[in-house]
């Protein structure tokens, strides 16, 4: 099986930046999609991004678009978050996530994260 570790979240002001890691172990890491999904509280998970199996194509929620960047080094077996301009609703666990095959928007994956809580003060 496949054990996902996030790392970088923290406390940071409206407009600052984070960068969030997850470390997958196993050597298969280029055969499963992977992405980024958060949890607010009261509220569901949701899609922030997924990026496919040899990073050449990613998606993003449109709440993101221009501010956070996806990238994966599987050579590394890591995926990140580069977040940048950060909003106070940017405020949610956000959990690493990883399929085999084909990386979808809907939070129906084999493997996740512990997460890592992103708190975001006006």
């Amino acid at each position: 099986q496949v054990q996902l570790v996030e790392s970088g979240g923290g406390l940071v002001q409206a407009g600052g930046s984070l960068r969030l890691s997850c470390a997958a172990s196993g050597r298969t890491f280029s055969d499963y999609g992977m992405g980024w999904f958060r949890q607010a509280p009261g509220k569901e998970r949701e899609f922030v991004v997924v990026i496919s199996r040899s990073g050449g194509s990613t998606t993003y929620a449109d709440s993101v678009k221009g501010r956070f960047t996806i990238s994966r080094d599987n050579a590394k077996n890591t995926v990140y978050l580069q977040m940048n301009s950060l909003k106070p609703e940017d405020t949610a666990v956000y959990y690493c996530a990883a399929r085999r095959g084909l990386a979808i928007m809907s939070p129906r994956y084999d493997y996740w994260g512990q997460g890592t809580q992103v708190t975001v003060s006006s």
